[in-house]
């Protein structure tokens, strides 16, 4: 297996950022030309991969819904034992595993073309702490669709498009909505909002996305009775009605909404709630 893989480690001054390509990487890849290609995310706590099943799981639906052929290789102890080798034995800690899966620019036809992947993960402080407070706004520009690609992490230009506009308007995420003028997402993740003893998330049919971290989570808040989990159709304006919201990222890990607009938030219960599930891994 050694022959058939290779990996560059950068360490920096405080943390290790390992990027990870099987060596057949070429640069002129459908990935690259065509954003062929789908990401998916394991998490790596206190020097252990959480999650495992959830995230190895969403990786095959992800790639199934590309129609990416899928290795008979890529089994759950492959991934398992390759991150063991090449993440954990290198001494990370904390962080997210980045795997994006995409098409081999090949002269087979496209149904036939071969899959590879390359990963990436800098170390970073527990992906299940609250790692602190954004700023939202709401953006009309554009929406998102609500089909089967519209829940699992492909190439987006309307994330690209929304970044630059977070970015030009000093915020750190904005709130997405479907052609049905719902809420359906954020650029990084989805959106949690907290009312009285009701946690609402916008449906998948609105086109918010799969999340094995936010599922892991909602599971624990619904078995605890902490609260009560409703997925709903979400107009904009519930986003100023909510006491509390919560963005989970499988991409950037968990975050308090602090302010939407002129609307300002608290974020004492959400914070009590996920301590609770961090503690849940210990």
């Amino acid at each position: 297996m050694n022959d058939f893989l290779s990996f560059i480690i950068f360490l920096y001054t405080t943390m290790q950022k390992i990027v990870y390509t099987q060596d057949n990487l070429q640069l002129l890849n459908r990935s690259f030309l065509f954003g062929d290609s789908v990401w998916v995310s394991f998490f790596i706590r206190n020097g252990n991969l959480i999650m495992a099943e959830e995230s190895y799981f969403f990786l095959m639906a992800s790639m199934r819904k590309m129609r990416l052929n899928i290795p008979l290789t890529y089994t759950l102890e492959f991934f398992q034992e390759l991150f063991q080798r090449e993440v954990l034995d290198k001494g990370i800690r904390n962080g997210i595993v980045q795997l994006m899966a995409y098409r081999i620019q090949d002269e087979k036809p496209l149904s036939k073309s071969e899959t590879a992947f390359f990963f990436e993960i800098e170390e970073s402080e527990d992906i299940l702490d609250i790692k602190g407070n954004i700023e939202l706004d709401l953006i009309k520009e554009i929406n998102v669709n609500a089909n089967l690609l519209s829940n699992i992490r492909v190439h987006s230009p309307e994330n690209i498009y929304a970044q630059i506009y977070a970015k030009e308007n000093d915020l750190d995420d904005v709130i997405l909505l479907n052609p049905n003028k719902k809420i359906a997402r954020s650029i990084f993740g989805n959106l949690l909002f907290l009312q009285d003893n009701v946690i609402k998330i916008p449906k998948q049919t609105e086109g918010a996305y799969i999340s094995p971290l936010m599922e892991n989570f909602v599971t624990f808040i619904h078995k605890n009775k902490l609260a009560e989990i409703e997925e709903a159709e979400i107009i904009a304006f519930e986003s100023q009605k909510a006491e509390e919201i919560l963005r989970i990222s499988d991409e950037k890990g968990v975050h308090s909404v602090s302010k939407i607009r002129n609307k300002t938030f608290e974020n004492t219960r959400f914070s009590e709630m996920v301590q609770k599930w961090a503690e849940n891994f210990i």
